[in-house]
């Protein structure tokens, strides 16, 4: 294994701890959270799928990319307006 692997599969494990520290928050109340743990499932969703090259359709992987993208967006809208 390769830095590079190293690297790559120590930012999936933490964008999973980001996902479920997202959902535990969300279920304690926190609704606009769930957003942001959608975002970072998909995450990892996707960076496995290109880790172990599990041949998930290109346009696939870019819409499912674009709905995370939108989705922590629209979290981030509700986080700033909270305030």
């Amino acid at each position: 294994m390769n830095y590079t692997e190293i690297f790559q599969i120590t930012s999936i494990v933490l964008e999973g701890l980001i996902a479920l520290i997202s959902a535990v928050a969300a279920f304690r109340g926190r609704a606009y959270m769930y957003g942001l743990a959608f975002t970072f499932a998909i995450y990892v969703f996707y960076d496995l799928t290109k880790l172990y090259g599990w041949g998930v359709p290109s346009l696939a992987l870019s819409v499912i990319f674009l709905v995370a993208t939108l989705t922590a967006l629209a979290s981030v809208w509700r986080i700033s307006r909270r305030r």
